[in-house]
Order: structure tokens, then sequence, then C-alpha cells
């Protein structure tokens, strides 16, 4: 599909030639791999952003397990000791 773009500033004109050149590509393919990757940042950024929350719910979920544990181990204790004093 061809996409045509207006009025462009003279001066980003010359600075996206510059950075495809140090690219070795064309102003051309320069700007059609910007456009295509611009396209999916979003769904990406979204995917990012849904599998931090999933992290962050593991690790909250780490930390209650953590505690539970941790009384779980508390009473162990504890009832050892009573068996001890018996």
């Amino acid at each position: 599909m061809e996409i045509r773009i207006r009025e462009v500033d003279p001066i980003a004109v010359k600075k996206i030639d510059e950075i495809a050149k140090r690219k070795g590509l064309s102003r051309q393919k320069f700007l059609k791999d910007q456009i295509e990757m611009l396209a999916f940042f979003q769904q990406q950024n979204k995917r990012e952003m849904e599998l931090e929350n999933i992290i962050q719910k593991n690790i909250h979920m780490m930390n209650d397990c953590y505690s539970e544990m941790k009384k779980m181990n508390e009473f162990i204790q504890l009832m050892m000791q009573d068996d001890e004093n018996e």
C-alpha cells in the first residue's frame, strides 16, 4: 500500500535522510520500517503492561504464601515445644 505525506518540514526530511543514510537505508525503507514499528508498538506495550501486572500479582501471592508458611512454621515450633514439655 502506498502512503504519501505532504508538507513535512524540510529540516525534518533532512534529519530523516541523515538517519537513513547512517543505517544504510533509503528514505522510503527507513520510513516504512518506522511506520510499521509504530503500528505494532502499542500492541507490544499493552502486552508488556499485562505481563508486568501478572508479575506483580505473582510477587504479591508469593509474599502471602511466605507469610502463611512462616505462621505454620511458628505453629509447628510451638507444638514441638509443647511435646517436649510433656
